[in-house]
């Protein structure tokens, strides 16, 4: 298994056996762990610990160590919007099986890790894995390093290329809210398919477009989320998610519906 990874920058961390414990919250734009009760609480969390996070405007992938033991304490990692279909056609990496593990920071320093550019999509939107470019499809994966309940770092020549988060809709969720302990309902596993769909290449160019028929299935989907008795915490997740191509694109026109 490979010891230790690189991260941008040269920045490293040694693997260890002592992964995150706390429950993974996917707000459909970012897989966040541990989750946090406001933004009070967030920034006392960023303010005490040490490692990649965001600076005003940016906003790369986050990894936070704690600063006495340099063990991995938290992350955020931003989901791509972007997919492979357009360039790739099914071309999903083969994925390694998961190892869990945690991190040791090589040093108490800041760095910044780029976040993912390229989503890939597995049937039914089982696992997303989420790539630093298309580049990473030419060569095997290296390793999966588990760093908390389904969700995992990719390795490739000793390098972090990436992650994955394993069944997502059972982990949507409001900002600052735990995700319910319930599994999803099946409706809510379509909807994220659906939201999914409509957020990526190449539909949301279509609704850019104003193509009529993109334009009805982003309508459909907001309305199926506003009466879905199901699951109202994770279809109020997807409406948020999808909130913004409503009001840009909704209309047909860029005029709000």
């Amino acid at each position: 298994m490979t010891a230790k990874l690189s991260f941008d920058g040269a920045w490293q961390a040694e693997v260890t056996g002592d992964p995150l414990s706390a429950t993974p919250r996917f707000t459909g734009d970012s897989v966040e762990v541990p989750g946090y009760a406001d933004a009070k609480e967030q920034q006392r969390f960023l303010a005490g610990t040490f490692g990649s996070g965001p600076v005003l405007w940016d906003a790369p992938d986050t990894l936070r160590f704690d600063p006495e033991s340099r063990k991995l304490v938290g992350v955020e990692l931003q989901l791509p919007y972007s997919t492979a279909y357009s360039e790739v056609s099914d071309r999903v990496p083969e994925l390694p099986e998961v190892r869990p593990g945690g991190l040791l920071a090589a040093e108490a320093e800041g760095f910044r890790h780029e976040m993912c550019s390229v989503l890939c999509r597995t049937p039914g939107d089982g696992v997303l894995v989420c790539l630093r470019g298309l580049d990473v499809l030419d060569a095997p994966l290296d390793a999966r390093i588990g760093i908390a309940p389904d969700v995992a770092l990719l390795v490739q020549r000793g390098a972090v290329v990436g992650w994955t988060v394993t069944d997502p809709a059972r982990y949507l969720t409001t900002p600052y809210r735990a995700p319910d302990p319930e599994p999803p309902a099946p409706a809510t596993r379509r909807m994220l398919s659906e939201c999914l769909d409509l957020m990526t290449e190449p539909v949301v160019d279509d609704l850019v477009d104003g193509d009529p028929a993109a334009v009805a299935r982003l309508r459909a989907a907001d309305e199926a989320l506003r009466t879905q008795r199901e699951d109202p915490n994770r279809a109020a997740a997807l409406r948020e998610l999808i909130a913004q191509y409503v009001e840009d694109y909704g209309g047909g026109d860029g005029t709000r519906i």
